[in-house]
């Protein structure tokens, strides 16, 4: 039996006289895995110590944070490393909130704040505890805390005041004793990540598995690429703790490790297993069918792991800590399921031999252990074969459709709005807000000038909070505040403004704050560096930069990846063709992620409520992260038309040929990332949220619409048009051996 076996990066197909003589020749991939396969438990057990490393530096390293500093764009990132590098921030603080549960008693609660402010007092994390202050309403008492030591440790010291603030609340059982700020409520948002990620993580593995059992009909088999899958994440989270010492955590680099290293490892073996088990089927033995999917599928896991990397790269231009965060984690768990697909999951497949189908699910086995061509899939197919003009113009119309309302996309910082309620720091500062109504935010104005001109910085900034209080715009106290560093070089000052950080009122004020109040009062002062952060400024200026840094992002993403396309199928057309649908999937999908978020479409089914914005990272990561894993299934789908072709089929025949072997396994692959990132939708925090949603809509569309009707469409009509330059054999062979 002759059997063809066709590499991406070839013009045409190599075949063999029989499945005993076929060797894998020519890129590094089918070299690793040849070396697995004569070397199997040499590869299983580089492997597992690869793992167990891994795991130990996870639980020995302190994944180090990014500080407020670090985060910064702008000039508001330029303020904020002014204050921090003069030691202006000060203390970590802590707001201590004492409210009634069942009717308010004025000296209950002030023997409750004495009590409270004596314990901690007596901490060695607290540095100063304020006096109580009444609530306007007189319902409740505010005690402000300063938390001992830096600002960026103040997370792990705030425990011990959470602690005795419990103990307090037991004595005086009638009363709420609540601490907010920055470190508790950073305290309860890690507290719940970490529950989500541990549901996630019971929920995702046998829904995953229950898929993969559909998909194989044997526990075997279905349990190799979820141990796979797993072992990529263990790697890959233990790895980044490390690295994070060169590029620190945000904050959410785990939760996307374990969202992405777990449906790329799973989809990555799963690829590669259904075509050794297909090879076996067509009577090639265990380590001829591993060579023959090494070849082929292995090859292919490759290239489009290399583009899905590439892609992720373009990350790193926009010039911030939290891509430079998100797309390095990303990075490593793509990496290591690329790496752990091409060298022990061979090993593995050959020492399994046929055990890989066992034990068999009775009923499940016998459909997938079909020899027949599946019938659904023609019948799929045929709009596209068959009728590919009226095909292309309605899927295009759907996917315009859809992605229609993405051009009102609205994005923001996320910020105290976008967090659930159902955390508790989160409803103490609900009752803190609503006890003590603030005035609003403020501006934060920053000044570096020589030690001699401290005395003209603090008239200045004198003068213009006068000014700022004559403005509609601003709302300052009857005088000004104003700290100074320590060597004289330094000082900030807030000035107030009554409105949400996110109101055009709001941009407004740092717009005149910025062009005509700072340049007028502090533009005089020689050799005077300023600059203005806060909340709003921070806000504004992220937006900004991601839309001054988004047009070169994605011009990297998308000429590095179809340049990859191109040398990887020697074919310009496919490349662009690729690069054309992925964006036509991806704008529907920001369109799904628009419809469900800002205007509310799913509030009740995902437990949340609508900001009316996006969270500003999130749509950039999705393009950058989405463009490379969609060329996937472009890469397996075209792969298997191309080595049809290659054999002197029609381009009709081929891509019916083609997308009917390819559809089985990328239907199973879509349907683990679907479901682990639906999942991952249903996490409390709003980012995770959009991030689950954003991708899971993608793979669908990208899947079904794009893969199934749109694909077939473009390259029926454009014929052998679609190989260009390069050029495939005519009349090679019109049976399809071996695909």
């Amino acid at each position: 039996m002759a059997v063809v076996s066709i590499d991406v990066t070839n013009t045409g197909p190599s075949s063999t006289t029989g499945p005993s003589s076929t060797t894998p020749n020519g890129p590094r991939a089918g070299r690793a895995a040849e070396w697995s396969i004569r070397h199997p438990w040499w590869a299983i057990g580089g492997w597992l110590a690869f793992v167990v490393i891994a795991v130990v530096l996870s639980g020995t390293v302190e994944t180090k944070q990014a500080t407020g500093s670090e985060l910064g764009v702008g000039e508001s990132g330029q303020a904020e490393r002014m204050i921090e590098n003069a030691d202006l921030a000060g203390p970590a603080t802590e707001s201590v909130l004492i409210t009634s549960r069942d009717g308010w008693d004025r000296a209950t609660a002030a023997a409750a704040a004495e009590e409270t402010a004596g314990r901690l007092r007596e901490l060695p994390e607290v540095a100063e505890v304020g006096s109580a202050m009444p609530a306007p309403a007189g319902e409740a008492l505010l005690l402000p805390v300063a938390l001992a030591g830096e600002r960026d440790d103040a997370t792990d010291r705030v425990s011990a005041v959470l602690a005795e603030l419990e103990n307090v609340g037991a004595e005086y059982p009638g009363l709420r004793v609540e601490a907010v700020g920055d470190a508790s409520i950073g305290r309860g948002i890690d507290e719940v990540v970490n529950e989500d990620l541990a549901n996630a993580g019971m929920l995702s593995v046998p829904v995953t598995l229950a898929i993969l059992l559909v998909v194989f009909g044997a526990l075997v088999a279905a349990g190799v690429p979820l141990l796979l899958g797993l072992s990529a994440v263990g790697v890959a989270t233990g790895l980044w703790a490390f690295v994070s010492h060169a590029v620190p955590d945000v904050g959410t680099v785990p939760q996307l490790i374990v969202l992405i290293g777990l449906a790329v490892g799973v989809d990555y073996s799963l690829f590669y297993l259904r075509r050794e088990r297909e090879e076996r089927r067509r009577g090639a033995g265990t380590v001829d069918a591993v060579r023959l999917a090494a070849a082929t599928s292995g090859r292919a896991v490759v290239v489009s792991g290399l583009t899905t990397l590439t892609a992720l790269a373009g990350l790193y231009l926009a010039d911030d800590a939290i891509f430079r965060a998100l797309g390095t984690g990303v990075i490593l768990a793509v990496a290591v399921a690329m790496l752990g697909s091409v060298t022990v999951l061979p090993a593995l497949l050959v020492k399994l031999g046929r055990a890989v189908d066992r034990p068999r699910i009775p009923v499940l086995w016998r459909l997938t252990a079909s020899r027949g061509e599946p019938r659904a899939w023609r019948v799929l197919l045929a709009p596209a074969l068959r009728a590919p003009r009226v095909t292309l113009a309605v899927t295009l119309a759907a996917l315009v459709a859809l992605a229609l309302p993405a051009f009102g996309m609205s994005l923001k910082n996320s910020s105290t709005d976008d967090l659930p309620r159902t955390i508790p720091v989160v409803q103490a500062y609900d009752r803190l807000v609503e006890a003590f109504p603030g005035e609003g935010d403020a501006h934060q104005v920053v000044v570096n000038a020589p030690a001699e001109r401290a005395e003209t910085v603090h008239a200045a900034l004198t003068e213009l909070h006068a000014r700022a209080g004559e403005h509609r715009l601003f709302a300052v106290d009857a005088g000004p505040s104003i700290r100074t560093s320590d060597d004289g070089t330094v000082s900030a000052m807030e000035i107030g403004f009554p409105h949400e950080i996110d109101a055009p009122e709001a941009e407004e004020s740092l717009s005149v704050l910025r062009g005509e109040l700072l340049p007028e009062f502090l533009g005089p002062v020689a050799r005077a560096e300023y600059a203005v952060g806060g909340a709003a400024a921070d806000n504004i200026d992220y937006t900004s930069h991601q839309a001054e840094r988004m047009p070169w992002v994605i011009g990297f993403v998308v000429v590095l990846t179809v340049g990859m396309m191109a040398l990887a199928f020697r074919s310009v057309v496919v490349a662009l063709v690729a690069g054309a649908l992925n964006v036509l999937s991806l704008a529907a999908a920001f369109g799904v992620l628009t419809l469900v978020f800002q205007h509310a479409w799913a509030e009740g089914v995902l437990s949340f409520t609508s900001t009316g914005h996006i969270v500003n990272w999130v749509p950039m990561f999705l393009f950058v992260a989405l463009f490379g894993l969609s060329m996937d299934y472009h890469v397996f789908v075209v792969s298997r038309i191309r080595e049809a072709a290659s054999t002197g089929l029609r381009t009709r025949d081929a891509i019916g040929a083609g997308v009917t072997r390819a559809a089985g396994v990328v239907t199973s692959a879509a349907a683990v990332m679907v479901a682990v990132f639906s999942i991952f939708a249903t996490l409390s925090l709003i980012e995770m949220k959009q991030l689950g949603v954003g991708l899971a809509a993608a793979i669908a569309i990208d899947a079904t619409l794009v893969r199934i009707l749109l694909l077939p469409a473009v390259m029926n009509l454009l014929g052998r048009a679609n190989w260009w330059p390069s050029r495939l054999p005519v009349g090679a062979g019109q049976a399809l051996s071996g695909s």
